[in-house]
């Protein structure tokens, strides 16, 4: 018996009041065919309405595709979700208190499936301690409209512990490749595993149903078993795509070398021009370490990359993404989440376990606020949410965090000359504040862990010392108090041992980032010979 049915027949299913988890990043993931019939009978017939929607990743194109389908009134009672950046109408619709909106860790959304599909009582974390999500300062609550508490303090063994709690699953929206008649369903030409099968689970133990969509049916028992990641008895029924909603990415609808099909070359990388972008990816590069598996962000941080890659060392570390690659290089821009020649993918929920344990050597992320104590926040600024994203997970039991970015925003221009660094045009708004407007980042928990902690712009670095900002290195060429102090918030801690920052990277061609990490290998063995040796 085939479990292929009508994208109208299937929306029809979907109850008032319904609890429905989707398992998508941007567009990977994403039944698009799905969430357009969705909406279209929400708007001819007012059902299904008062839903509750989750997610773990920010899900869309920056522009009406994604959970903007969802973006009416009266369809959405609740939304609870990692990022609503991605979806516009419906981060707009959140923030103005058009629904009950909680912004939540990334991560613990993606291993909350698990538990749920286990029948446990939640994640038991410290992921969002200090931070918004802690309901001693926000509880996640995004708009006035929230105020249910879903987020617990609770004391384990003697220590204190945020514990996110599970709920029942109605409604699994989830999308691969192929699935068999039976429903079987792999996803080999997917950019990411992503956690359709804890999402599928967690339905089908909450008993509620299972919807996947796909670009092709094949016979049933002509799949390869072992690359079903989804096997038929958790789906109860699929959809066939239109080919024009089937996106990989943002920004593409499919790339072989995003599924790992092919390998592309990356050796002839385009030069970058000396700007500020390209004064702080040297600088920040400068802190990587030989060995280490690395995070970037998205923005700024994802200059690291392409100075690693210039500079040749890229073959020194290990660069992964937060839905699941391992190795490679990851794509940027509406490409995000994608990555180029990856060695290998895990599950989404698999790889935060694993950023969570504290395996990430080294997070490289930018920073929209910064305060005295060294808090940060990227998720809420000017009245608009855009939310965390994995940057919780990420950043708060990573072994090192570089923040990066300008020190100003809005205008900045700089040049480069005689390889000192002059300010042409300031930046309209402060980045380094009195008081950040959420705090996403704890630099006072950061503080209480002893976690090394960076803030790097094209004119000073600042490091988290003893839970204060501490000005440890200014640029060739710029002045302290009038090019620095006169453009922050508050005034920093200056280091005792204040230096220049290295000159060389105020040069057109560098080159020299091999020596430096070659170094690091050097120190490394005269501090611990007895691991360097057979």
């Amino acid at each position: 018996m085939t479990k292929v049915i009508k994208v109208e027949e299937v929306v029809a299913l979907i109850r008032d009041g319904a609890t429905v988890g989707a398992s998508a990043l941007a567009m990977a993931g994403w039944p698009e065919t799905i969430a357009v019939a969705l909406e279209k009978r929400f708007l001819a017939t007012a059902h299904p309405a008062g839903l509750t929607i989750v997610h773990a990743s920010g899900i869309g194109d920056w522009g009406d595709k994604g959970t903007s389908h969802f973006a009416h009134p009266g369809m959405v009672k609740r939304w609870i979700g990692g990022h609503t950046g991605l979806a516009p109408a419906m981060a707009k619709m959140i923030i103005d208190g058009g629904c009950e909106g909680y912004n939540l860790p990334q991560g613990t959304i993606a291993q909350l499936w698990r538990e749920i599909a286990g029948h446990r009582p939640g994640v038991i974390t410290k992921i969002g301690l200090s931070t918004f999500v802690d309901p001693r300062v926000e509880g996640g609550k995004v708009n006035k409209a929230t105020t249910e508490e879903i987020v617990k303090v609770i004391q384990l063994e003697g220590e204190e512990w945020l514990l996110y709690p599970s709920f029942k699953v109605d409604v699994a929206m989830i999308r691969g490749t192929t699935a068999d008649e039976f429903g079987n369903l792999t996803v080999s030409d997917e950019g990411a595993l992503l956690e359709c099968l804890p999402l599928a689970q967690a339905a089908k133990n909450s008993g509620g149903i299972v919807i996947a969509e796909v670009e092709y049916v094949a016979q049933t028992g002509t799949l390869h078993p072992k690359r079903v990641r989804v096997p038929g008895v958790l789906i109860d029924y699929i959809v066939v795509a239109l080919p024009q909603d089937h996106w990989q990415s943002a920004g593409t609808q499919f790339n072989p070398a995003f599924s790992g099909e092919i390998r592309v070359p990356v050796n002839d990388l385009p030069e970058m021009k000396l700007d500020e972008r390209l004064i702080i990816a040297r600088r920040a590069a400068m802190e990587l370490i030989p060995g280490s598996c690395v995070n970037l962000g998205i923005g700024m941080p994802e200059g690291v990359a392409a100075v690693a890659g210039l500079e040749g060392v890229g073959d020194m570390l290990t660069l992964t993404t937060e839905i699941g690659a391992i190795g490679g290089i990851p794509a940027s821009g509406h490409d995000f989440g994608m990555s180029y020649n990856a060695q290998a993918y895990v599950e989404q929920q698999v790889q935060f376990d694993w950023y969570d344990g504290g395996g990430l050597d080294l997070a490289f992320l930018g920073a929209a606020e910064v305060d005295p104590q060294g808090n940060v926040n990227v998720s809420k600024f000017h009245g608009r949410c855009v939310g965390c994203g994995g940057f919780i997970n990420i950043t708060q039991n990573a072994k090192k965090v570089v923040y990066c970015g300008t020190f100003t925003a809005g205008g900045l221009k700089i040049a480069v000359e005689g390889g000192k660094l002059v300010i042409k045009q300031e930046g309209k708004s402060q980045k380094y504040v009195k008081a950040v407007e959420q705090v996403s980042f704890s630099g006072t928990y950061a503080n209480s862990t002893k976690q090394p902690v960076l803030f790097i712009t094209e004119r000073a670095v600042f490091e988290l010392q003893d839970g204060v900002v501490t000005l440890t290195e200014i640029a060739p060429g710029i002045r302290m108090k009038e090019d620095i102090f006169a453009h922050m918030g508050f005034a920093p801690r200056v280091s005792a041992d204040l230096k220049t920052m290295d000159t060389a990277i105020f040069q057109p061609k560098w080159g020299g980032l091999r020596k430096i990490l070659e170094s690091k290998i050097t120190k490394a063995a005269v501090a611990a010979p007895e691991l360097t040796t057979a």
